[in-house]
């Protein structure tokens, strides 16, 4: 279900189930938001791949589109995601960066040139409370593709992650490169599940001199409904976080 967040004259911020796609059908975001607010038009911010849940930004009027389309444009919107790994990554944290290159079949990879490159920081914690062991997941999921790789690691990891670009595909290509697809990614070889973990979960801007930020939280998937209610709510600031710094 499409939830929502924030509402403002100008805009609102939505809480974007899984699955649910940006364009192209009756289903997609737009569509669905115009006729479940009772809108007819509305202009879309950002995109979210689709089996990436989280929040999205609409905006009411062409010139609140505009004007948000080009913090986006700038960086100067802070984005935080977060995704769920059962690899061990080559680092714990720290930033990515490298230039996006087109694979085979719609795929992305991370090269190590620099010209355009895409960033991504995170930091990644070892959930210790989670077991991987799939008879303990079978209680746990409704899912029966979901088999978690307890062979490479003793826990599950979540990763909190600050993109400072917004690349197609990113966060996904980044955790890929290091060793880490996100569980239930099957484009880039995650465990399969019952869904992509990957979640938009804060978005921080300033429009008209105001400041906003907002929240979003998981409302599907059972590693995200079922076991990060503690995590999520040490972690309902990831603005604070030690980010590491990079070099543009």
């Amino acid at each position: 279900m499409l939830t929502l967040v924030l509402d403002n004259p100008d805009f609102m911020v939505l809480n974007k189930p899984s699955g649910m796609p940006m364009h192209d059908n009756e289903k997609a975001i737009i569509r669905t938001a115009e006729s479940l607010f009772n809108y007819q038009k509305l202009w879309l911010i950002h995109r979210l791949d689709t089996q990436t849940s989280g929040c999205i930004l609409l905006a009411k009027t062409k010139q609140a589109a505009s004007e948000l389309s080009k913090q986006f444009a700038n960086k100067t919107v802070q984005k935080y995601y977060i995704a769920v790994i059962d690899s061990k990554p080559k680092k714990k944290q720290g930033t990515i960066k490298g230039d996006m290159k087109k694979a085979r079949n719609g795929d992305w990879k991370l090269s190590s040139s620099q010209d355009n490159p895409a960033i991504t920081q995170f930091f990644s914690f070892v959930m210790q409370n989670i077991l991987v062991k799939k008879a303990a997941h079978s209680q746990l999921l409704t899912s029966p593709d979901l088999t978690i790789n307890n062979t490479q690691s003793p826990a599950i990891r979540v990763c909190v992650i600050k993109p400072i670009s917004g690349k197609t595909h990113q966060i996904r290509v980044a955790l890929k490169s290091l060793g880490s697809p996100i569980i239930g990614d099957k484009r880039y070889k995650g465990t399969p599940s019952d869904r992509l973990y990957l979640h938009s979960y804060v978005l921080q801007f300033t429009y008209k001199n105001e400041f906003f930020n907002a929240t979003c939280l998981p409302e599907s998937g059972a590693l995200f409904t079922s076991n990060l209610d503690s995590f999520l709510s040490q972690h309902s600031d990831p603005w604070a976080m030690q980010w590491p710094t990079y070099k543009t």
